[in-house]
């Protein structure tokens, strides 16, 4: 797949991680990462040009052999992430490092190992964040720390990578119909109405118009909430064309 505009999406296998790579699979070859290759070969077959990537994430040496062979990226989006419900005083160590591992230190990990590819291309890194991310509720102690540091992480990503025609968004989605928010829903105790939460595909939508964001310019962050369906951005002036 060399020489060609290259995309590779995490937690592809399904919700919006799979919505992403079938929007970006008319601009892009897309790598589809994930866990489950079945699911994953799959969602290549209906694409025009797409691989499966199946790649353990926390597993760091693994994650460094499946990067090996990438010497050049347009876009890395991360979508993978995981949720677990618990009020403070029930979350053990393990717990909170199981959050961390895959919303935080997994995105580091492969953002770091892939700086060298997205310089080359001047590229865009998209981390699929939460509204957790803004504003921590009870039972989300350990998610919503996950989710405020993964927005420090793109702060620091960006002012530090701006110089090297690297941009970062951060895309915080309200309630989006997917099997996570299933089990949200259930920990809450009330019924998933996937009618009133936004749509992967409207995600998608919004994470495409970062990646497509015109020359000199980018989106740092954009919020997508349901019911009104609208998108909010804050738009930076870029110190670079892409």
């Amino acid at each position: 797949m060399a020489g060609h505009r290259r995309a590779l999406v995490t937690g592809a296998s399904r919700g919006i991680g799979a919505a992403v790579a079938r929007a970006l699979a008319p601009h892009y070859e897309v790598l589809l990462g994930g866990r489950d290759g079945t699911a994953l070969a799959e969602l290549a077959e209906s694409l025009p040009a797409a691989l499966p990537w199946q790649v353990e994430l926390t597993d760091f040496a693994a994650l460094a052999a499946a990067v090996a062979d990438i010497d050049s990226l347009d876009v890395l989006v991360h979508s993978a992430g995981v949720w677990e419900p618990g009020l403070v005083e029930e979350t053990g160590p393990e717990a909170w490092r199981r959050i961390f591992d895959t919303n935080l230190f997994a995105v580091a990990e492969l953002t770091r190992l892939l700086l060298p590819a997205l310089r080359i291309t001047r590229g865009r890194v998209i981390l699929v964040n939460s509204t957790a991310g803004r504003r921590a509720s009870p039972r989300r102690g350990a998610y919503a720390a996950s989710k405020f540091a993964l927005r420090a992480f793109a702060e620091a990503l960006g002012s530090e990578e701006a110089h090297n025609g690297v941009s970062v968004t951060s895309v915080y989605p309200g309630r989006v119909a997917t099997g996570m928010q299933r089990k949200v829903r259930q920990d809450e105790r009330g019924r998933f109405e996937p009618n009133e939460y936004l749509s992967p595909d409207a995600v998608a939508e919004a994470i495409l118009a970062a990646v497509l964001a015109p020359a000199g310019s980018q989106l740092t962050e954009i919020v997508i909430t349901p019911s009104t369906a609208r998108t909010q951005t804050t738009t930076q002036h870029a110190h670079h064309d892409h």
